[in-house]
């Protein structure tokens, strides 16, 4: 979604042109090189590419080789945008060159001579490099006007936001900035603020495109800042490094039972699905929430409803830049997770709009934006039926914004800030959400950071009031100013007492056509003579003129609301004790596991000395038959022996006639004679 900017500057597409000749794409040689050196890496290929998108159309070239590493790094950023329009891709490179160089305009105005003088003037005054002025412990952007006939500096201030201490208001329904003390937070915008007990607390956002993650609370009291010191749970092992959080942007702060939840939300390395850290505000600690079911993907720039004890998100981007429109819903006792699939048409994908809950079952959706596209269509969602409606809009309808902050008080809903791609949206609106007939409360004049995007609203309470309070914004300088407006008793009701002279012609007719188009294309004609309720009720005033009946009614549905909530006790219970037997159930399976783990070692090693036993058999048979082989060599030799020896001694006897022979002198004699 394009920044909020401001309404001298030049429409589309000159303003992309401006915007490229101030990066450094001018068509030459050494462009790139040009843009390099103003740019990172990242920002300067991802600006390449949006300048060709939009100059050229998608990338048609061939794939460059391997050994160029930069024209294939270039190639790749662009054949990455696909099919983008050439609209959408001026509008993202005007929207990064912003958040990257917030006062480029300034710059660049002075080397462009085909802007008017009176442009130069105005561009001068709101991108002013002056340093801020300090009041009543309040940042100020300091306001000049040039004048052409002398050439000097002649200080202005915006009458529409006056400063002042808010306990000494008597005017309703004017903004006003009071006087603070402390070190306020770091100009901002896309950050979470919400109210716990008369302090209003400030964490992370977007300055000069870096994400941030400091939370900061402001006393309503007193109006004094300060920074909380807060600690991070260590969900790592010992002897890891300590945990950090996470700088983020476009996430939304929700109060919940002395916590503060942070949902969702852009960071620089985006986790597959939406995560939710818990701020513990007794123990000033951060740690990550455990949910159950299907998570969401990640997203910034969506919304976060509380209605009852469940979250309802819807749409946003996520980290591709792709725009969404689903629907889910977190019930924050069981902490499980629902994506709803609604009927209906739903609102078209978009971010950065806002969405507010009436009765306490009506969804309202308001405006947001898409790459190229702004939206002040109204959506509205039955979360008894699970069904969406687009209704007839009534009154002062706002213009078509997104980036703006919405607060209900009663049956209203307050709308605060927005862009439009052109320029910052400058009243403030308010809409009856029973009869959904819009009014303007007031305007302010001026580049104010009322007229921002990317700001907080909240409610309070001072000195007995409802107090609306905004932080931050940003429309072409980041704002870290905080102002208040007291709405009166006739603001409240401003939307019923416009709605006495409305036509009879007004329909309570659902619309399901396209909700992409224009909302005058979506008006219809009803019967005559109704005044229109919100539009999923269709109930007609004139049943409520009899005390009698509406007191049955309201017993009905209050006998209704008790068995419903009867149900949803019984519901609730039913899913606690399912998950406490999931719990047990993963208990066991752990258990099983270990013991499972301990078996297959204790079979290992009992595998390993069988095989080891298997290798000492082995060995023995084969000396046993190496003992066996011995054994007969061994019998084999002895015969052999004992033959020798029979041999031998009957030779000798043949040889020897004995004693006898010898003294006879016969044997040897005769033997010697023969020879």
């Amino acid at each position: 979604m394009a920044m909020a900017r401001a309404s001298s500057g030049p429409a589309y597409p000159e303003r992309f042109y401006a915007a490229a000749a101030y990066a450094g794409f001018d068509g030459s040689h050494n462009s790139t090189s040009t843009v390099s050196s103003k740019f990172q890496n990242d920002t300067a290929l991802l600006l390449y590419a949006l300048y060709q998108q939009a100059t050229v159309g998608p990338c048609n070239v061939p794939k460059p080789s391997s050994w160029k590493a930069v024209e294939q790094s270039k190639w790749k950023s662009w054949q990455g945008l696909g099919n983008m329009a050439s609209t959408e891709a001026m509008r993202l490179f005007v929207k990064i060159l912003e958040e990257d160089d917030p006062s480029w305009y300034y710059r660049a105005s002075n080397s462009i001579s085909e802007i008017s003088e009176s442009v130069v003037d105005t561009q001068v005054n709101h991108y002013s490099k002056n340093e801020p002025i300090i009041k009543n412990g309040n940042s100020f952007p300091e306001t000049k006007t040039i004048s052409t006939e002398n050439g000097t500096l002649v200080e202005t201030q915006d009458k529409d936001v006056v400063s002042e201490d808010v306990g000494t208001v008597a005017v309703y329904d004017q903004w006003i900035a009071p006087s603070i003390t402390g070190q306020p937070p770091k100009a901002r915008y896309e950050h979470g603020a919400a109210i716990v007990q008369d302090k209003m607390y400030v964490y992370g956002g977007n300055h000069n495109g870096r994400y941030l993650n400091d939370l900061h609370v402001l006393d309503l009291r007193s109006w004094a800042w300060s920074k909380v010191n807060f600690k991070v749970e260590n969900e790592s092992q010992e002897g890891q490094s300590p945990a950090k959080l996470t700088p983020c942007a476009g996430h939304s702060l929700i109060p919940w039972e002395n916590k503060l939840l942070s949902v969702a939300g852009h960071t620089k390395d985006p986790s597959e699905t939406i995560q939710i850290k818990v701020f513990h505000l007794q123990s000033c600690t951060w740690s990550t929430l455990k949910t159950y079911g299907k998570a969401p993907v990640s997203r910034g720039g969506q919304s976060v409803t509380l209605v009852g004890t469940s979250l309802v998100i819807f749409g946003g981007q996520d980290a591709k830049r792709s725009l969404l429109n689903d629907l889910h819903i977190l019930d924050l006792e069981t902490m499980t997770w629902d994506e709803i699939d609604a009927v209906g048409v739903p609102p078209s994908p978009r971010s950065d709009h806002a969405a507010a809950v009436h009765a306490e079952r009506y969804l309202l959706i308001f405006g947001g934006g898409s790459h190229a596209t702004c939206f002040n269509d109204l959506h509205v969602l039955d979360m008894q039926t699970m069904e969406w409606t687009r209704p007839t809009q009534q009154g002062e309808i706002p213009t078509p914004r997104a980036g703006h902050a919405g607060v209900t008080v009663g049956e209203n809903w307050f709308i605060v800030g927005g862009g439009d791609n052109k320029s910052g949206v400058s009243e403030t609106a308010v809409l009856n959400m029973s009869t959904l007939v819009w009014s303007v409360v007031t305007s302010v004049q001026g580049r104010v950071p009322l007229a921002s995007e990317g700001l907080s609203l909240v409610l309070s309470s001072y000195n007995g009031e409802d107090v609306l309070v905004s932080f931050g914004g940003y429309n072409g300088h980041y704002s870290n100013e905080v102002n208040v407006l007291k709405p009166s008793h006739k603001s409240t009701l401003q939307s019923k007492i416009t709605e006495t002279p409305v036509p009879d012609t007004v329909s309570a007719v659902h619309n399901v056509t396209n909700p992409t188009r224009d909302v005058d294309s979506e008006l219809e004609v009803g019967q005559e003579g109704k005044i229109r309720e919100i539009v999923m009720d269709n109930i007609d005033r004139e049943s409520w003129k009899s005390r009698g009946e509406g007191t049955s009614l309201i017993a009905t549905l209050k006998a209704e609301r008790e068995e419903l909530d009867s149900s949803l006790s019984k519901e609730k219970l039913q899913t606690l004790h399912l998950k406490q037997e999931l719990a047990d159930a993963e208990t066991r399976n752990t258990d099983l596991y270990k013991e499972l783990q301990s078996v297959r070692g204790q079979l290992a090693a009992e595998q390993s000395r069988c095989f080891k036993l298997e290798v000492d058999v082995a060995e023995l048979r084969q000396k046993l038959q190496t003992m066996e082989t011995l054994q007969k060599e061994l019998e084999l030799l002895q015969r052999q022996k004992a033959a020798s020896e029979q041999a031998l001694d009957a030779n000798h006897r043949q040889g020897s006639g004995g004693v006898w022979g010898w003294l006879a002198g016969t044997p040897g004699g005769q033997k010697v004679d023969n020879a």
